[in-house]
This record gives C-alpha cells, structure tokens and sequence, in this order.
C-alpha cells in the first residue's frame, strides 16, 4: 500500500500535546504545594501518616483498573462507536473501586500494625471512600484524549487538579489537621466520579455494553492490567519496606528523599499519550513506517527537558530540600539524589509505544523481571544499608525494566519494508547536546556552593532568605544550559517548539 501524503501545513503531532502541557503546567505549582504546605502545618508523625495512607490509595488506585481503562487508548481511535468501549470502562473501574473500599476496610489494621502506625485506623472509612470514588473516576481524562479532545482533557485536568490541591491544603492550614484533609478528599473523589460518568460518555454512540467488545477489551488490556499488577507494588516495594522498619517520623524523611516534582507527569504523561494516538493514526492510514520518526521526536523533546532538569536536582539538592521543607529535611539529600534518577529514566516513552502497537504482553514480561528482581534487591538493601538500600533497590530494579523495554521498541516500530535496530529509534544527537550541556550547568552549581558555602550558612532566617540559595542556583544552572546548548548549535526555544498547541492551515 503506498503511504498517503502527508500534509505540508499539518502541525508536529506532538504540538496536540500542548493544551495538555499548559495545564497540567498551571497546576503544577498548586499540585506541588500539598507536601510543601503539609511538612508545615503537620507533625512529622502525622505526615508520614499522610504519606502511608496515600501510599494504600495509589497502590490500589494503579492496580485494579487492570488496564481497561488505557485500553481506550488503544481502541477510541480506531472505532467508529465510541460508547461501548467507553462504558466497559466506566463500570470496570466501578466494581474496581468497591473492591477496593472492601480491602481498605478489611486489612488496613493489618498495614497499620506492620507500618507499627495505630493512627492510621482513625481514617479508614474516609481513606476507603477516597480509594473507591477516585479509581471509579480514573478514567475522566484518558477517555478525552483518547477521542483527541486534548483542549477539552486538558480543562478537566485543570479543574480536578485546581480543586484537589484545594481540599488536601486548606483543612490543614484551618485547623482541621489530616482527619479534616482526608474527609474532604473523599467529598472531593465523590463529586469527580459523578463528573466522570457525565464527561466520558458525551456525544458518544452505540450501546452501553457490548458483551463481544468487552471480551476483545479484556484480552487487549490483561497482559497490560497483569503487568501493573507487578509493576505498581515493585514501584512502591521500597516505600513499603522502608515504612516497616522505621517509625512514621522518620518514614517522612524517606518520603520527602523519594519526592519528585510533577514535571515528569506533566510533559511524559500527555507526550506518551498523543503519542499512543498518533501511532495508531498513522497504523490506520498505512503510513506506520513514520512511527519512528514520531517516537524519536517526543524523546528528543523530552531530553532537552528531563536531562537538564534531573542535572539541576541532583546538583543543587541541598538547597532543593532545604527550600522546599525546611532544614530539617537535610538528612534526606542522598536520598534524594537517588531518586533523581527516575526522571532520566522517562526521556524515552517505551510503555506507550509498545501498548500503542498492542505489544503488552513485553511489558508484563519487563515488569515480571523487575518484580523478580526487587525482592532481593531490597532484602539485602534495606536490612544492610537501610533507606540508601531501600531507594537505590528501586533505582536498579528501574533500570532493568527499562532496559527490557527499550530493546522492544525497535521490533515494535519497524514495517516489513524498514526493519529497525536500537541505533535507529534512539535521539543520539539530542541525547548527547542535552547531556553536555546539563552536564556543564550542574557543575558550576557544585562550584557556587564551595565558594560561598559560609554565606548561604549565615543568612538571615525567614522563607525568602531560605529560598535564595535556591533561586541563585537555579538562575546560574538554567544560564549555563542555555550557553551550553547554544554552544552546540541548538537554540533551546526552537528546540521545544512542537510541544506548543498550533492550528492547521
């Protein structure tokens, strides 16, 4: 078949990936503010409380929508009517939801008594309501983008993300302390899965439920669901260990180590997602054999991103964490610096591609190995190194998957007519320009620091002063990465273009 032309005026498929982008980047600093409000207005004891109980809701959260609801990904974009798909989704993750309200119910004493955290009993009715609204809701966005309403996806994000941050920080800051905060986050999950029901299926056709579908459903999504089955408790078996061992105050140090700012979630997220999209347009139209291209450009966008950013995190750590938390956080920097990891490790979007090209059997396989490895990973981590074991077993076990992944990507992406190897989907020039250039920025940071390091110690107390280290690090990293980039030849902006919402002429 020969491939359709491709229109001159059509925009990088990447730039339908802005609205998401611009909103999930306006509600970054709102999302980012619950742990830094928190380790504020809470005991240290109660914060890591806050930290275990949303660890539980997240690990279910993940884990029993069994991947139907990424399944729309896959099947929106190739179906004419929408609604069946749409609502084996929506009543999936419902009875996913009570399922998980009923496990909350039955075996939170039991987590309570190996975290050695009786408080966390005090909200278990609040933390069981939360689970079941929030993974009943856990489809609102996926279903929008899937049918391409990235500008409509990227609204929801902005409201849902604009109001939880408001119901998690304001309790709090009123006096209500974590019970208040964890009652209204139920309220909060409560009115988001009405929300769902009402968003995901406008505008959609065909019946409800559609009992051959479903089946063809399920079969897409198992491999998938069973990988996240592995791959979410491997994810957090580290958080779970650590939390054995230590009390709830010091828990709360190997969290605020273990923290990431959103902004992997806020570029790889919706890049992934389109990305998904687009490979399954181009499989339509019969023009697969640009898929690679695709692939190479979102990593490459996100390289000049997540390098430099990862360089700047682990270089000014200290400053990081102290500004952020408070000095009494700084026992948690090498932690920290581990953790950084992670966010070099979502440069290249293998998941979406391989479940894109319905290859989630290969992603089950590299979780099923990560599992396999954890387990010993973290018994002689933690029982000999203790929370450096814990996070450094994640950060290896991480690097294993990733790799299975990435050496499937090239099978995935390649047509009877072009055969791929890994040299060919993999961005070298842009790995390597970011590389150097971040490489340069961070260690000027190291230098500002031995130089002045007698200064930042002195300074007056107070938030602005706290923050300065902070802002004069930032501001000589983000100068020398731009000098280092157009040193090589690339002009950062232009580089970053495609991820701007354009119209087609």
């Amino acid at each position: 078949m020969n491939a359709s032309p491709k229109p001159a005026s059509a925009p990088s498929f990447l730039g339908r990936a802005g609205p998401l982008v611009l909103a999930r980047l306006f509600t970054a600093g709102l999302t980012l503010s619950i742990p830094l409000v928190l380790a504020r207005v809470l005991r240290l004891d109660e914060y890591g409380t806050y930290y275990q109980l949303f660890l539980i809701a997240t690990t279910l959260s993940y884990v029993l929508p069994f991947g139907v609801a990424q399944s729309l990904y896959y099947f929106l974009p190739r179906a004419e009517a929408k609604r069946p798909y749409l609502g084996h989704a929506l009543l999936f993750v419902t009875g996913a939801g009570i399922v998980a309200a009923g496990l909350v119910w039955a075996f939170l004493g039991h987590v309570a008594a190996y975290f050695n955290n009786p408080a966390l009993m005090e909200h278990r009715a609040a933390l069981a309501l939360y689970t079941a609204f929030f993974l009943g809701s856990y489809p609102l966005e996926i279903s929008l983008t899937s049918q391409g309403k990235t500008k409509a996806s990227a609204v929801v994000y902005l409201a849902s993300d604009a109001v939880r941050s408001g119901v998690m920080v304001l309790p709090p800051l009123l006096g209500f302390s974590l019970h208040g905060m964890m009652i209204a986050v139920a309220c909060f999950a409560g009115l988001r899965y009405v929300a769902t029901w009402v968003v995901s299926l406008r505008g959609s056709t065909g019946p409800l439920v559609d009992w051959k579908l479903f089946k063809e459903q399920l079969v897409y999504a198992a491999p998938f669901g069973a990988a996240m089955c592995l791959a979410i408790p491997q994810q957090n078996a580290h958080m779970y260990a650590v939390a054995g061992v230590v009390a709830p105050a010091v828990y709360a140090l190997y969290r605020v180590g273990c923290f990431q700012l959103p902004v992997v979630d806020l570029l790889y997220t919706p890049t992934s997602e389109v990305l998904m999209v687009r490979l399954g347009e181009l499989e339509r139209e019969g023009r697969l054999e640009e898929g690679v291209e695709a692939f190479r450009e979102a990593a490459g966008k996100l390289a000049y991103v997540f390098l430099p950013f990862a360089a700047f995190l682990f270089a000014a750590a200290p400053e990081f964490v102290g500004a952020m938390f408070g000095q009494k956080f700084l026992p948690a920097v090498p932690i920290f610096r581990v953790s950084v990891m992670g966010v070099v490790l979502a440069i290249l979007p293998m998941d979406g591609t391989l479940r894109a090209r319905g290859q989630t059997r290969a992603i089950f396989a590299s979780y099923l190995v990560k599992a396999v490895v954890t387990v010993p990973l973290l018994w002689f981590g933690v029982k000999y190194f203790g929370m450096m074991g814990g996070i450094a077993s994640w950060a290896l076990a991480e690097v294993v998957g990733k790799g299975m992944l990435l050496m499937r990507v090239p099978q995935a992406l390649s047509t009877p007519e072009r055969k791929l190897g890994l040299k060919d989907v993999i961005p070298w020039r842009e790995l390597a320009q970011a590389s150097l250039a971040a490489f340069a920025a961070g260690g000027s940071i190291f230098l500002l620091r031995t130089g002045v390091h007698d200064t930042w110690m002195n300074l007056p107390t107070g938030f602005l002063w706290r923050v300065l280290p902070l802002a004069v690090a930032g501001l000589l990293f983000v100068v020398g990465y731009v000098v280092g980039l157009y040193a090589q030849g690339v002009r950062p902006w232009s580089a970053l273009q495609s991820l701007r919402p354009r119209r087609a002429v």
